[in-house]
């Protein structure tokens, strides 16, 4: 049976490609969940008759929005930490003694695959309001070969569940849990050599993160779980430079990581071996709003190097609790200087190529999944504009309409 062929007229139409082109009287034609056609109504080619007309009633179209960096599967939540912070201690302070990932990491132990599953939903949902059509949900609050699986498989049933696509990345990695106190060596290699290949047996995981940072995991016991990532055909990310630089970021981009995340502490040669390698630079505002740390990421170093940059909601109980990928991006203008097109291309295209869908997602280009968003706005720039209200009318995932 033939794939219905439908029309999408009379749009302004972001394809937020290379070229950041904009039809101002666009068209899309989609066959079942692919983009067959994208351009001008005026040059719209020859076809049978689509089953489905559209008028868009000169609405503006995006891509789907893409939050390419969250930790969105957690149970409690770390308020009390807030509190402290706002009284002057550090997270690294509050995390050496024994809050931080560590105070999450119990609440997940004792939460049931269920309870996880409900505690998520409301957050998945909201970012999905907003238009966020594929997400990244990365595990790392389990710190167990059975808790890690537990919270990856919350992450596929999550997309079981509702119209979104969900990237699930395997951060076990993520601090050290107190069985392998002073044994950091001794967790990395049962990490890479026991959970990850079970793991990615149940095929649970798309991707392979690591904190490498202080308190976190060294260089070199990042590259042994790069290896081992890499050694079974998965990518590999990596939250780099955001309390210190490490180096981890050189490291990364010479094994030619998806994405380095978080960057605060990065410098210009990095930025440059970032963009040789095409590693996305990921940007966290929230994370760097709530941690007032007061250092940002080298914008200026990224734009000079050609790095490309993406914007992601960093969705977390600790550092970053939000669920908005809009707020997230203008606040990627204000407080880091980004450009309105560059936020937007930081949740379109750049965020789809730090999951390694760049190829299927994040432009609306011929051949792409149809996953877009039809908003309630006058020009584009006010996607970073609004804070607490939403402009989306419409969202279209894989063709059809499911908001």
């Amino acid at each position: 049976m033939a794939e219905s062929l439908t029309l999408w007229r009379n749009g302004r139409i972001a394809t937020c490609d290379e070229s950041m082109t904009v039809f101002e009287c666009g068209a899309l034609l989609t066959r079942g969940g692919r983009i067959e056609w994208v351009g001008d109504e005026s040059a719209l080619p020859e076809f049978r008759s689509p089953a489905e007309v559209r008028d868009l009633n000169g609405a503006w179209v995006t891509p789907g929005l893409i939050d390419c960096h969250t930790h969105l599967v957690f149970a409690g939540t770390r308020a009390t930490e807030y509190a402290q912070r706002l009284e002057g201690h550090s997270y690294a302070e509050i995390a050496r003694a024994g809050g931080g990932i560590l105070s999450t990491m119990r609440a997940v132990r004792e939460a049931s695959e269920q309870q996880l599953f409900d505690e998520s939903v409301p957050r998945l949902q909201a970012l999905m309001a907003e238009g966020v059509t594929t997400v990244e949900i990365k595990s790392g609050y389990g710190l167990t070969l059975a808790d890690e699986a537990k919270m990856l498989r919350v992450g596929r049933a999550l997309q079981r569940a509702f119209p979104v696509t969900v990237k699930t990345t395997l951060l076990a990695a993520h601090t050290l849990p107190p069985e392998f106190k002073g044994r950091a060596d001794e967790y990395i290699e049962a990490v890479a050599e026991d959970w990850l290949p079970r793991i990615h047996d149940e095929r649970l995981v798309d991707a392979v993160d690591v904190f490498c940072e202080t308190i976190g995991f060294n260089v070199h016991q990042s590259e042994q779980l790069f290896e081992a990532a890499q050694a079974l055909g998965l990518a590999v990310k990596m939250h780099a430079e955001q309390l210190s630089n490490m180096g981890g970021s050189r490291m990364a981009a010479r094994h030619g990581a998806l994405s380095c995340d978080h960057l605060e502490f990065t410098t210009p040669e990095d930025a440059a071996a970032l963009a040789a390698a095409g590693t996305v630079g990921v940007l966290l505002p929230v994370a760097y709003y709530c941690l007032a740390e007061g250092r940002k990421p080298p914008v200026d170093a990224f734009r000079a190097a050609g790095t490309k940059m993406a914007v992601a909601s960093d969705c977390n109980p600790g550092s970053a609790p939000g669920t908005s990928l809009l707020l997230a991006m203008s606040m990627a203008t204000r407080l880091f200087g980004l450009r309105a097109d560059e936020a937007l291309a930081g949740v379109t295209r750049n965020a789809a190529a730090a999951l390694g869908e760049h190829a299927t997602r994040g432009t609306l280009t011929t051949g792409k999944v149809a996953d877009f968003v039809i908003w309630n706005i006058r020009s584009v720039e006010e996607l970073s504009y609004w804070i607490g209200f939403n402009p989306r009318r419409s969202v279209i995932r894989g063709g059809r309409v499911t908001s």
